[in-house]
């Protein structure tokens, strides 16, 4: 078919539109040319492999629209969900087939509109619209923390209901998973394992942000016969930023607000064989009292490291239990020597006056001592000891194996005994 005379025909109306108006009015008006014609029905022009009678179609098994018996061309093809994204789709250079080429949603609906032409050139369309059936295996995302006020060290955490493995399919989950903050801020997802991510900024969350977490996974495809499901949305409000640094060289720590000192204590911590570990670590959360037993981390009882004692105040850093709390058996060595279990110890009223101060998510540092550094995951919330570049490398999005430098620790019984 050659369609030579017809471009023609527009090129020459369109210069007399421009050279002389009511030349250019009297071409447009005529109805001698094709695409100036009502569109026809283009259903007895089209076949369309979607199913009829009210079926819902397979989402992965791609759309395929066709020309009957070659007469015309398809010139357009559009296909919309119920959200308005565009489902892509490639045309043959004849015109003959179009064939989806993304991956369709599960339990969506979606309108489909094709513009053809006959073999004379005028135009023709034709609407379809048709359901998606419901995936048989649904992806869903639990964010945590609860809503609420917490510290500026505070991760935001992702677990999925089934592991996913397959860096592609790691990938279209995070692009999925979307954090905002106000004021933003730069930050990025870590995969801990197949089950679960952790999202943190590069530095930490400004002081009174406030942060929206949700999940746009409904209906995406993941993998092979593997669709996202609907996810609870979160808002987290950030509070003031609260900084404790335990020092195990000077005996002491030093709490600040927003920058500036607000108080300097005293402290024990933990001593050799038994050492507090250094880095960062998250306020987890608050027990005003706790019965720690010298058993549940190990020790003999009726050694001369056991112990068994009730004690107040206790603001848990890691799930393996250590804490900051009161110490009253302590307070002469507090400020001079380091005699606890690992926990950092302090004054009753020191750890009443911690206690009251400081929320989850809120930072406690230990420096200067002789104990290991703080497991990134596992143990708690020590996210912010791995370097900006290094948590970069844990997400599916930078083109470097993820979860592959951290190990992951996994939580047992016995780990979870505090000590003082």
């Amino acid at each position: 078919m050659n369609d030579t005379p017809r471009i023609r025909t527009v090129l020459s109306c369109t210069l007399l539109a421009l050279t002389f108006t009511a030349a250019g009015s009297a071409c447009s008006a005529s109805g001698d040319h094709p695409l100036s014609a009502k569109p026809y029905d283009a259903g007895q022009q089209i076949s369309f492999n979607a199913p009829a009678d009210g079926k819902k179609a397979d989402p992965d098994k791609p759309l395929e629209i066709t020309v009957k018996d070659e007469e015309g061309r398809i010139t357009d093809v559009t296909a919309l969900d119920e959200t308005g994204h565009h489902l892509a789709g490639e045309l043959t250079a004849d015109g003959q087939r179009w064939r989806s080429t993304g991956a369709l949603t599960a339990g969506g609906r979606y309108t489909v509109k094709v513009s053809t032409e006959d073999d004379d050139g005028a135009p023709g369309s034709r609407t379809y619209t048709f359901e998606t059936a419901a995936a048989k295996r649904a992806l869903t995302v639990a964010f945590g923390p609860e809503a609420g006020t917490y510290g500026v060290g505070q991760p935001i955490t992702a677990e999925l209901s089934l592991p996913v493995k397959d860096k592609a399919a790691r990938a279209v989950v995070e692009r999925a998973l979307k954090v905002r903050s106000t004021p933003a801020v730069e930050g990025a997802w870590y995969w801990v394992d197949d089950k679960k991510l952790h999202y943190r900024p590069k530095e930490y969350w400004p002081a009174g942000a406030a942060v929206s977490v949700s999940g746009n996974l409904a209906g995406v495809k993941v993998g092979d016969k593997l669709y996202g499901g609907a996810s609870k949305p979160l808002k987290l409000t950030i509070g003031d930023r609260i900084e404790a640094v335990a020092d195990a060289g000077t005996y002491s720590m030093t709490v600040r607000r927003n920058g500036e000192v607000i108080k300097t204590m005293p402290v024990t911590t933990g001593k050799p064989g038994f050492s507090t570990r250094n880095g960062i670590k998250v306020v987890l959360g608050k027990e005003y009292y706790v019965r720690m037993r010298g058993t549940s981390v190990g020790i003999a009882e009726g050694s001369s490291e056991s112990y068994d004692l009730p004690v107040y105040y206790a603001t848990r850093v890691t799930w393996s239990g250590e804490y900051v709390h009161a110490a009253p058996w302590s307070v002469g060595s507090q400020g001079f020597a380091n005699v606890s279990h690992g926990c950092v110890g302090m004054s009753t009223g020191n750890a009443a006056w911690f206690f009251e101060t400081v929320r989850p998510g809120d930072i406690v540092q230990t420096v200067n001592s002789i104990g290991d550094t703080m497991d990134p995951f596992g143990n708690g919330f020590g996210d912010w000891n791995l370097a900006w570049d290094k948590w970069r490398q844990g997400s599916a999005l930078t083109g470097v194996a993820a979860g592959g430098t951290a190990t992951a620790v996994t939580t047992d019984t016995a780990r979870l005994r505090p000590s003082v």
